[in-house]
Order: C-alpha cells, then sequence, then structure tokens
C-alpha cells in the first residue's frame, strides 16, 4: 500500500534527520515503527503526510507517487494522520470536532450523518458526551476524540504518532484495543510508538528507526527474539 524509496527529509536545509530510509506497508497490516528519541519517527509521518517535502527519494501510495501531494490531498486519496498531541478544538463540542473530521465530504449530508453515527457506535462514551466541549475532557476521552476524528473518514491507512503519551497504563490499554478494532474493520495502521513493549504487542510487523536511518525491518516475531538487545541499545542512544 505504501513505499518508501531512499527517503532524505528534514526540518532545516541541509540538516537532514532521516537519511536514505526506505520502507513498506502492506494492506491490512499493523505496521509498527519504534526507536529512541530523536530516532526521526515523526519526522517520517510528517514527510509521508506531506508537512515536509523529501530532498531525495520517493513516497509511492498505491502505487502513485506522492511526495510533492499537500496533506489535504492526501486526506482526499485515503491517508488519515493522527498527530502526537491531541489534534482537537477545545472549544468546540464533541461533535462540532468529529464534524471537522468529515470535511472531505461535508456537502453529502447523509454520508456525514452516517459516518457521525458510525462513530458514535464505536465510541458509545463520545455519543454520551457529544455536546460537550472537549476542553472539559480527559485525556482518555480527547485521545478517542482524536481517533474518531481521524477514522469517520474510513481512511484507507490511519498513521497515528505516540498514542500512549501521557496517558494512564489502564488508558493506553483501552487505547490499543481500539486500535486493533480499526485494523479488524480493514484500515491499514502506520504506528510510531516509543512504548516498545506496546508496539511488538500489536504491530503485526515492525522497524527499527534509529539516527534518521532504518536499522531493521521484518515480522514482530523477529523482533521478539532480540527485543532486550533492541531496548538496550534504544536506552544508550538516549
Amino acid at each position: 500500500m505504501l513505499s518508501l524509496k531512499n527517503i532524505t527529509s528534514g526540518y532545516v536545509e541541509e540538516i537532514d534527520i532521516l537519511k536514505d530510509a526506505s520502507l513498506e506497508v502492506r494492506e491490512g497490516v499493523v505496521t509498527g515503527i519504534i526507536g529512541p528519541n530523536g530516532a526521526g519517527k515523526s519526522t517520517l509521518l510528517k514527510t509521508i503526510f506531506g508537512f515536509l517535502h523529501p530532498r531525495t527519494g520517493k513516497i509511492l501510495f498505491e502505487g502513485h507517487e506522492i511526495q510533492n501531494y499537500p496533506p489535504y490531498q492526501l486526506k482526499q486519496m485515503g491517508i488519515s494522520y493522527m498527530l502526537q498531541e491531541y489534534s482537537t478544538f477545545p472549544q468546540l463540542t464533541v461533535k462540532d470536532n468529529l464534524l471537522l473530521g468529515a470535511w472531505i465530504f461535508r456537502r453529502d449530508r447523509d454520508l456525514v450523518k452516517q459516518r457521525l453515527e458510525e462513530v458514535y457506535e464505536f465510541f458509545p462514551m463520545l455519543a454520551e458526551r457529544r455536546a460537550e466541549k472537549a476542553t472539559y475532557l480527559s485525556g482518555g476521552f480527547l485521545q478517542m476524540l482524536s481517533i474518531g476524528k481521524e477514522i469517520i473518514t474510513k481512511p484507507k491507512l490511519l498513521m497515528i504518532d505516540e498514542p500512549s503519551a501521557g496517558l494512564a497504563p489502564r488508558i493506553v490499554k483501552e487505547i490499543y484495543n481500539l486500535l486493533l478494532r480499526i485494523a479488524e474493520q480493514g484500515t491499514t495502521i502506520l504506528l510510531v510508538d516509543q512504548n516498545i513493549m506496546k508496539a511488538l504487542e500489536v504491530s503485526d510487523f515492525m522497524y527499527l528507526l534509529e539516527m534518521g536511518q532504518i536499522k531493521q525491518g521484518g515480522p514482530k516475531e523477529d523482533f521478539e527474539q532480540g527485543i532486550r538487545e533492541i531496548i538496550r541499545d534504544s536506552l544508550i542512544a538516549k
């Protein structure tokens, strides 16, 4: 579904964060990217989604080159991106936040209504608080709302950056269970996570990113065998 070929990217001219990085995301698979702070994990997602354009290399989505596409066009093609920070508007209600997620088909009122009800069915707790402003929601609810705002479009590919950041362990478990349910419904997921054990638990295929380069890639079984060494090396890299 998604292929990155020799991608070099960064925020400042001549300072590269990603260096000749290549990876593939297969349709219907949960792919996890792990690595220490500063490895370039978030930069990778921002480059795929068009917030950054690579200096070298190609990005292909379903066979089409997309490395020069703007984010709104990628959204229309079926790619959604959930930032590490809550991607919600505090002074808007839960319902209005979800409606913003549906902007690409906002003129189709019947479809908007249908997708809104589907999100409420998936997240009953959000349905109960649909009229409440996001500023009054807890971290767990905000993460659910952020996810709901992305899946309302039924994306082909959902990219998620650090879904467990700042959440209590009980909430983290709930969030990952929700992600697995989304994957079971047919959405391909690309997951960036510093929580190596959680990423290992939910991913089918994994990559290890260090210093902007892919150091290892393969089925999660390959990572399970050397997970202690990976954690040790990641801690040293910090």
